[in-house]
């Protein structure tokens, strides 16, 4: 990635240099023709030749200014590259022994390099009819009349070699470009294959091993209950044992949730916390209503994988503090962001689920770390008497 940056900027350089190059020399042309000129034969304004000469001179100077300032737009290029070529061609045949020829030469090469064939053609033909025009007209040498139509036509060739090669090089880039977007998603789609298979070892262990842990203790849960002792030491290891089987379900439902989360990275989010709350109203006794507002639509892998975490870890918070009672949980899009907002009623005082001394309380400390890397911000707290987990994410 730094290596493609590095290139990148290296080739934006070498290009923004080469062009203020390319510009400086005809800024340097344009003020050796304006100095020049003038002072060859004939005259600016001194005769039929002279005047011929001053209109052609004032055209042609006005129309480098505009092309100089025209940067890239071609309709204006095209025209201005027509009228200089044929001011320039008039001026080489009025004064062939002047650096008038100069014009005529940066045209031909400009139109051969920035324009189709066809229309740079058309160009040259116009600056070599005017030149031979004039020419003719004022009794130019026939070797100047034979000379500089060929360099016209020779420079107009060296043009188009280096527009052939200024469309290979754009050719080439576009190629590299879809060469590394073609790799990145072959990449990306290894990743994600590799995602799926750990996926699914980790579900097969998880599986295998909790549902065995679970089958036997509710085999042991089943002896000691049938025990004739019941000693306070007999009923809190039947308490032991029921709590351990509530966090071996807690656990398989957490760990489908996450695997879900992990495999399904192209599912819709709102098909994956629609899941989740399926999820959640089938492994307890508390009713989760999911409500999408707004025009869903894809979000990032990043963006999603929060949105879901922060439901799945309010979701089983919910169960922890406040088994039981009814868990809202609501997404919402957004132009510019989505939401996510879990709520359910503050327990009674004094009165905690069985299940909220289980965990690290760590949950939502993690959640908000998620949240700010993704630019996003997450909150939690009591208001109005429920417990409210509120995410933001922008897309």
């Amino acid at each position: 990635m730094i290596r493609s940056l590095t290139g990148r900027w290296a080739h934006a350089t070498i290009s923004a240099d080469v062009s203020s190059m390319v510009n400086a020399v005809r800024l340097l042309v344009l003020v050796v023709v304006l100095v020049t000129v003038p002072l060859a034969e004939p005259r600016l304004g001194v005769g039929a030749r002279g005047v011929a000469m001053a209109v052609a001179f004032g055209v042609a100077g006005v129309s480098w200014v505009v092309w100089l300032l025209a940067a890239g737009r071609e309709r204006l290029t095209v025209s201005v590259l027509a009228v200089m070529g044929a001011a320039g061609g008039a001026m080489a045949g009025l004064a062939p022994l002047s650096t008038a020829v100069a014009v005529g030469c940066v045209v031909t090469s400009a139109a051969g390099i920035r324009l189709n064939p066809e229309t740079s053609l058309a160009i040259v033909a116009e600056t070599v009819a005017a030149f031979l025009t004039a020419g003719l007209v004022s009794g130019a040498p026939v070797e100047a009349l034979l000379g500089y139509p060929l360099t016209f036509a020779g420079l107009w060739v060296f043009g188009l070699i280096r527009h052939d090669y200024l469309l290979r090089a754009e050719q080439a880039e576009g190629t590299l470009a879809e060469t590394r977007r073609m790799r990145e998603a072959e990449t990306q789609a290894a990743a994600l294959a590799e995602r799926a298979r750990i996926a699914r070892e980790i579900h097969d262990v998880l599986a295998h091993s909790l549902a065995a842990v679970s089958v036997n203790l509710q085999a042991a849960e089943g002896l000691l209950a049938a025990l004739p002792d019941e000693s306070p030491e007999l009923l809190r290891a039947i308490e032991c044992v029921g709590r351990a089987g509530a966090l071996t379900r807690q656990g398989m439902a957490d760990a489908r949730s996450a695997i879900l989360a992990l495999r399904e990275d192209l599912a819709p989010l709102a098909d994956q916390l629609s899941a989740l709350a399926d999820e959640g109203r089938a492994d307890g006794d508390a009713a989760v209503g999911l409500q999408v507002t707004g025009a869903p639509r894809p979000v990032t892998a990043e963006v999603g994988l929060a949105a879901f975490r922060a439901a799945q870890e309010a979701l089983t918070n919910a169960r922890k503090h406040a088994p039981g009672q009814p868990v809202s949980l609501a997404l919402e899009f957004e132009p510019t962001r989505i939401s996510v907002r879990v709520a359910n009623p503050l327990p009674a005082a004094g009165r905690p689920g069985p299940l909220a001394p289980t965990g690290a309380g760590y949950g939502l400390t993690g959640l908000r770390e998620r949240a700010a890397l993704g630019g996003g911000t997450l909150s939690a707290g009591p208001v109005q008497g429920e417990w409210r987990v509120c995410l933001t994410m922008p897309t």
